[in-house]
């Protein structure tokens, strides 16, 4: 093992039989510490079975999971699974006592030995999560943002060097989620946590994770920096896994004045765009999606459908002919 290795695993594989064989087969990575790590994937990717294997939560089949160079047991082999340098944190938020002040479900992970120093933590992870004015709160009448917001500072309560997140934020309001997202990333900032988290939503890795895992079938087909990965996916997979861009056919692409070498091209929303042109107005607006700060809007050319990006709103109406140039284009 090398000294330099944090989180490692090595040919990790632990499937689960059935009609479809699920779980991971033969994966190593290395996690860097102090950053955010996003694990990506449709359903039935092994995320979470990938994430209970770095924590301990499972064993593998095959490999090894390695902590600062030290194997992480399994359940078979430890007590109380779960490395005791790592805290996890599911969308479910069942391990709160909900008869209990959010104060004393974060401060009852706290030894009693020094009761100035159980205070003072307790009150540095509620403002660290901004959940200080809700400490006298019974978590029973908590929403669903706030008790994940007391949930994380309970995981970090005892200052782990290691935080998993498994779709922390399915339970989060939308208008909250950002600012919980910021918080964790501040937190990683500030202190030198280092986080591991597996979602779905790509508006919530793009904007939190410093390095993205995608996991297809089971196995590892890329990784990156989100925005790295976003520009340039070396699999149609990935660019689907990361924004509702726009697939056609090589057929396809050529009524769109692409010459493409390969069979499938790939448009993202923003690299097209309807244009005033006097000629060629051979698309039409078949549908105008109001999306706050921007409209989608679905084109059509005889079987042909792009979903495109426009930031002037009330520009176009459904029915009006237009013009498309496309800038960028990937291929597959």
């Amino acid at each position: 093992m090398s000294d330099a290795s944090f989180l490692q695993a090595l040919s990790v594989s632990k499937t689960y039989p059935g009609e479809r064989v699920a779980g991971v087969k033969q994966i190593s990575l290395n996690i860097q510490p102090q950053q955010i790590t996003a694990i990506i994937g449709e359903s039935g990717s092994g995320k979470s079975t990938l994430l209970r294997l770095l924590y301990g939560l499972l064993s593998p089949d095959e490999g090894r999971v390695y902590f600062k160079g030290e194997r992480i047991w399994g359940p078979e082999e430890k007590l109380i699974p779960g490395h005791d340098a790592m805290k996890m944190v599911t969308q479910d938020t069942d391990g709160l006592n909900l008869f209990a002040k959010v104060w004393d479900n974060v401060a009852v992970l706290l030894p009693n030995t020094d009761v100035a120093a159980k205070r003072q933590r307790t009150e540095d992870v509620l403002r660290q999560l901004n959940i200080h004015k809700l400490a006298d709160k019974q978590a029973f009448f908590l929403s669903g943002g706030e008790k994940q917001r007391v949930a994380i500072a309970r995981a970090l309560a005892t200052r782990p060097e290691v935080l998993l997140l498994d779709e922390p934020f399915n339970q989060v309001d939308t208008s909250f989620r950002e600012g919980l997202q910021q918080d964790i990333r501040q937190i990683v900032h500030d202190t030198g946590l280092t986080v591991i988290m597996v979602s779905h939503d790509p508006a919530e890795v793009l904007s939190m994770a410093d390095e993205l895992i995608v996991l297809k079938d089971g196995e590892v087909i890329e990784a990156g920096h989100p925005k790295a990965l976003y520009q340039n996916p070396q699999n149609l997979y990935t660019a689907r896994l990361l924004t509702n861009c726009n697939v056609l056919t090589r057929e396809e692409a050529a009524q769109c004045g692409i010459d493409a070498s390969s069979a499938e091209v790939v448009i993202y929303p923003e690299w097209a765009n309807p244009t005033s042109s006097w000629t060629r107005k051979d698309w039409m607006v078949k549908q105008v999606l109001f999306k706050g700060n921007h409209e989608d809007l679905l084109v059509t050319k005889g079987d042909i459908t792009l979903r495109l990006l426009n930031d002037e709103a009330d520009r176009y109406k459904v029915g009006d002919k237009v013009h498309i140039k496309i800038n960028k284009y990937l291929e597959f």
